[in-house]
């Protein structure tokens, strides 16, 4: 099986599985509880917390434990909204965030937020200068990604946030999902607020993920019941799976440089896929190395997808949390590529894949497109 789908999910790693089954089978007791069984895995838990917090060169206490990206967003973008309701209304996101990001700039609309979303230039990146002339008076909240999990252009976050440290009213929160141990960032840096991690992306565990949370940021729930995660994200923890997030974070974090391998292999894919007539390469070649999006004209991504299946190749269109929708890819029509939108392939990789894969899937995509290209005659 040649896997290319790994931004959707990654294969969990073996040490990741480990510390989990291990935490699982023998920390199981309820944290919360005053017993000395539960102090023993609330213990575990802090540790683990400890940890992912050096990483991260954060405080402990800036580290919330969440079920993954969805969650880690939610948490942060209607946090915020809601906390601040009295400092102003008005949002500032851009037209290619991930659907967990821009559903919750609808809902917000919805309850009578204004969200400006900025727009991108044909590599799919924002203008400061755009965003510099959106912010107003009352601006709360600035919501911009990392890395595109679609085609992986890269926003300046660090700029950003250089920006927006002295627009103390406004919160800057940065989806890190597909940026995390591929994209350094200066996780301590002033003016960036809230980063969403999540563990699947990065060779963890499914419902696993956390949001930094800078100390002065305040957050209004997404739920109550108690007050684990400072109150904040209350809810029995999941210790085994959060054990299992910093031993994740802490491999992707060793490998990061790794990644630096994949330009070869990008470039290899621009230079042999942008040969091939009627196949338009959408991603830009300053992007992330993990990420080649294209598009063949006139064929349905689906019928390349299920072509490629038949011989254990497995690619994607959009982002998996909307790729059953009948959709063009939104962000390749904010990069002004309506006509490639919606006949877009992703390709998304890891360190373990080599060039010999790449190459059987190059040699199977052009033979795909050169068959129903006699086929439709």
């Amino acid at each position: 099986m040649i896997y290319l789908d790994n931004s959707a999910t990654t294969k969990p790693a073996p040490e990741v599985l480990k510390s989990f089954q291990s935490v699982a089978m023998n920390y199981f007791a309820n944290p919360s509880s005053i017993h000395e069984v539960g102090g023993e895995v609330e213990k575990l838990h802090q540790k683990a917390r400890k940890q992912v917090a050096n990483l991260l060169r954060v405080r402990e206490d800036e580290i919330i434990f969440t079920s993954g990206g969805t969650e880690s967003n939610n948490l942060a973008l209607k946090g915020i909204a809601h906390a601040h309701l009295n400092r102003g209304n008005h949002i500032i996101t851009t037209q290619i965030e991930h659907p967990a990001v821009l559903q919750v700039f609808q809902e917000l609309e919805n309850e009578g937020f204004e969200v400006t979303y900025l727009p991108v230039n044909s590599s799919g990146v924002i203008n400061m200068d755009d965003l510099k002339n959106a912010l107003t008076e009352q601006t709360i909240l600035v919501s911009i990604m990392h890395v595109n999990n679609e085609i992986g252009s890269i926003q300046p976050i660090e700029k950003v946030a250089k920006l927006l440290a002295n627009f103390p009213k406004v919160t800057f929160h940065t989806d890190h999902v597909q940026g995390f141990g591929k994209i350094p960032l200066p996780y301590d840096l002033k003016g960036l607020d809230l980063v969403t991690i999540s563990g699947h992306k990065i060779h963890g565990l499914k419902g696993t993920g956390c949001l930094i949370k800078k100390k002065h940021v305040q957050l209004k729930p997404l739920f109550h019941g108690g007050a684990q995660e400072s109150g904040i994200r209350p809810g029995t923890e999941n210790v085994a799976g959060n054990v299992s997030l910093a031993k994740a974070m802490r491999l992707a974090l060793e490998k990061q440089d790794q990644y630096k391998s994949l330009e070869s292999v990008k470039h290899n894919l621009f230079e042999q896929l942008s040969s091939v007539d009627g196949v338009t390469i959408n991603s830009p070649q300053d992007g992330a190395a993990h990420i080649f999006n294209f598009s063949v004209s006139g064929f349905k991504p689906e019928v390349i997808i299920h072509a490629l299946g038949e011989k254990d190749i497995y690619v994607s269109t959009k982002s998996a949390c909307s790729s059953k929708q009948d959709e063009p890819s939104h962000v390749l029509v904010a990069c002004g590529k309506e006509l490639e939108a919606g006949a877009a392939i992703r390709v998304s990789l890891t360190i373990d894949q080599n060039e010999q894969e790449l190459d059987v899937f190059i040699e199977e995509i052009k033979r795909v497109i050169e068959q129903y290209k006699s086929i439709m005659g």
